[in-house]
């Protein structure tokens, strides 16, 4: 019987569903500006929709390419209805009550409200764009904020390193509990990815498996 030598893995693979344009473009921001630990090889993915998360996330867990699979949404309007049925389907899928609460990244009401705090300390109380359109064009500039793809390169273009550190401290203020408007575990993550310590990757695939 051959001895077999434990594979050696220069980085810990970690696949990110995102929801859409805003959640895909920010991250890919943010990689950019290499915010994260080189330990952590992040690959991002646009899912087009909510509605598309929960199938993304379970053809890339099951294709096994990766140490982890995430997924970034927001949670929209209450009653959170295709937000909770995202993680009634991932919970389902691992056989596992709050599995999705795991591996869920979330923004509320919205991902901008995440990405506001580089700019501002503010409770965002909708996920309408017409709402938030002065409180965006006050911070960044962006006029009428509709998710254009011109403004979303403008406003994602004003990220920047001293500005991510800013909005990670603020973050981290907002309550994590994703029934309350004005909340998000983004911080949570961020700080995971910054991390030399990969073992908290470990510790959320020891829940998953059950």
């Amino acid at each position: 019987m051959k001895n077999k030598l434990p594979s050696i893995k220069s980085q810990t693979k970690i696949c990110i569903i995102c929801e859409g344009d805003e959640e895909y473009e920010y991250l890919e921001r943010l990689r950019s500006l290499e915010m994260w630990n080189t330990k952590y090889d992040i690959v991002l993915e646009n899912a087009d929709g909510n509605g598309n998360v929960p199938a993304r996330y379970q053809d890339k867990y099951q294709n096994d390419s990766f140490d982890l699979v995430l997924m970034f949404c927001d949670t929209d309007r209450k009653p959170y209805e295709q937000y909770v049925d995202i993680k009634q389907k991932i919970d389902d899928f691992h056989g596992v009550e709050g599995a999705a609460d795991m591996v869920l990244m979330y923004g509320n009401p919205c991902t901008m409200q995440i990405v506001i705090q580089h700019w501002k300390e503010i409770c965002l109380k909708s996920p309408a764009k017409k709402i938030n359109a002065p409180i965006i064009e006050e911070c960044t500039g962006v006029p009428n904020y509709k998710a254009r793809e011109d403004q979303r390169e403008s406003i994602f273009g004003q990220v920047t390193k001293e500005n991510y550190m800013v909005m990670l401290e603020r973050i981290k203020r907002l309550p994590d509990n994703d029934t309350v408007v004005g909340s998000s575990n983004f911080g949570k993550f961020m700080d995971c990815f910054a991390s030399e310590d990969t073992a908290w990757v470990d510790r959320i695939n020891v829940v998953l498996e059950g």
